[in-house]
């Protein structure tokens, strides 16, 4: 069986080389937001995934590696993948969709919650790419009251 790329795979070939990026993430109420940084390299597999290796410091110190993988699966019409990293066990499994501009991808996942008590609460992962060359990258958590609530952001940059 060979499959071969659709447009939904070439898509995700723009993600496709060596990165830096830089992020903020909020560390609870009433603390301020963390700053990071880090590199990511971005490679493809057949044209039909991706597979991005990113590794940055912990808020608070400590290195941290993390892989995501991409594709598209045409029978079920989604974007699918995974994301982990070092500084946790849960693998989160996403499956996702591209907006109508063709400029973002949001991928739904679950995982653990905020709250620390085993409860697994409904995220969002959303790559945008921008025109200028660079994506973000945002990370949402669906909340009690019914709206997502953006607690990560980063922007990427293709390295010199």
């Amino acid at each position: 069986m060979k499959a071969e790329p659709q447009k939904e795979h070439r898509w995700l070939e723009q993600l496709v080389g060596e990165w830096t990026f830089e992020g903020e993430c909020d560390m609870g109420p009433d603390k301020p937001r963390e700053k990071s940084a880090g590199t990511q390299s971005v490679r493809s597999v057949g044209g039909l995934w991706i597979v991005a290796e990113g590794s940055t410091e912990m808020p608070g110190g400590g290195p941290a590696s993390m892989i995501l993988t991409l594709g598209y699966d045409p029978a079920r019409q989604r974007f699918v993948g995974t994301w982990f990293g070092s500084m946790m066990t849960h693998l989160w499994v996403y499956e996702g969709t591209l907006d109508e501009t063709g400029t973002v991808l949001t991928l739904d996942t679950e995982g653990p919650g905020f709250g620390g008590d085993g409860t697994m609460s409904r995220y969002q992962d959303v790559i945008t790419i921008r025109g200028d060359g660079t994506w973000t990258l945002a990370g949402r958590l669906h909340g009690p009251d019914g709206q997502w609530h953006e607690f990560m952001t980063s922007v990427h940059r293709r390295a010199a």
